[in-house]
């Protein structure tokens, strides 16, 4: 194994135990058991090693991406695409803020390419007419609110623990993305969802409603129940 390639694996661990993700470069190299000037001379500071982790992590999510043939349906490969994306994220937490993270003064190449390759799918719903607006503008709108649910479902567990959120926001952006012939193939009917919403917030803030404590617990969960579905 070269240089690079243990200093690379040394920094990937040690990002993945972290408890926040940070790493030291000393750390890193007593791990590798290589001295400072060679990590600085192969990534020239730490931003670069974290870049580079980021890129080796990645890249074999995208390595999927590059190999996948292009389907007939582009819309069914974007929710695929979304779908593996936040798995990625929850797999690998650490790894993914990192990724995202405000102090990555420069965008990993991974991030580039993932958005490369997102675009390239809308440009071909795009050419099957399946687009409200530009791939330029669906690409922002679908990689900020993939990112978006991603991170909050990583960063927040306790907060977020409905599995369904991601696909849930998934289906409203697409909704808002793609024509309505294309995203679904069967009519969505919003009425009892809606009522049963309204309802439950109605129950929340009665003080007369009726039902006793457990009962009202009760009907509230089968409200929600019924407007998440």
């Amino acid at each position: 194994m070269s240089t690079r390639a243990r200093i690379l694996e040394v920094a990937a661990g040690l990002v993945a135990e972290s408890p926040d993700g940070d790493i030291s470069t000393r750390a890193v190299c007593e791990g590798a058991q290589v001295g400072a000037p060679a990590l600085y001379r192969h990534f020239g500071d730490k931003e670069g090693l974290l870049s580079a982790v980021v890129d080796h992590g990645f890249d074999a999510y995208l390595a999927t991406k590059r190999e996948r043939g292009d389907t007939g349906d582009p819309v069914e490969d974007l929710r695929n695409g979304w779908d593996s994306h936040v798995e990625f994220a929850l797999r690998n937490p650490n790894l993914y803020r990192l990724m995202n993270s405000p102090a990555m003064r420069t965008p990993p190449a991974s991030a580039i390419e993932s958005h490369r390759i997102l675009t390239r799918d809308l440009e071909r719903a795009a050419e099957q007419g399946k687009l409200r607006v530009t791939p330029e503008v669906a690409a922002q709108m679908i990689m900020s609110a993939t990112t978006g649910v991603a991170l909050m479902l990583v960063a927040r567990p306790a907060t977020f623990t409905d599995v369904g959120t991601s696909a849930r926001v998934r289906d409203a952006v697409h909704a808002a993305v793609f024509t309505p012939d294309a995203w679904t193939s069967k009519p969505v009917d919003t009425e009892v969802p809606s009522a049963a919403a309204r309802l439950s917030a109605l129950l929340r803030r009665s003080q007369g409603s009726g039902l006793s404590t457990a009962e009202s617990a009760l009907m509230t969960e089968w409200l929600d129940r019924v407007s998440n579905a």
